[in-house]
């Protein structure tokens, strides 16, 4: 049985920092491209970070390029995101997710095949 669940998510103000942790269970970490996505009420899920298997390239959302950095311990099953200097609109739910699809669908949500359940971050003062 596959299982991914995620941790580390919890109230930071603007500028700070967090960690997220994705424990995986059931599958090969390093056979699976893994990802982070984001959703915040009301809107479509977003990604936000992909490490490329078994872990040579990442991959950064726009908006959290130069602030987030993904990585991955395949030995261990655990993938990483470090977040810095954090914002308000970095408010939302995190997923961890896995894919073993092809490398041109890394920031589509829909080539995922397992999912966490997710962590809540929120950034306010």
């Amino acid at each position: 049985q596959v299982s991914l669940l995620e941790s580390g998510g919890g109230l930071v103000q603007p500028g700070g920092s967090l960690r997220l942790s994705c424990s995986v269970s059931g599958i090969p970490v390093r056979n699976y491209h893994m990802g982070w996505f984001r959703q915040a009420p009301g809107k479509d899920r977003e990604f936000v970070a992909a490490s490329s298997r078994p872990g040579v390239t990442a991959f950064y959302g726009q908006s959290v390029e130069g602030r987030f950095t993904i990585s991955r311990d395949n030995n261990n099953r655990m993938v990483y995101l470090q977040m810095s200097n954090l914002k308000p609109e970095d408010t939302a739910v995190y997923y961890c997710a896995s894919s073993s699809t092809a490398l041109s669908g890394i920031r589509q949500a829909r080539m995922y095949n397992y999912w966490g359940q997710g962590t809540q971050v929120t950034v306010s003062s």
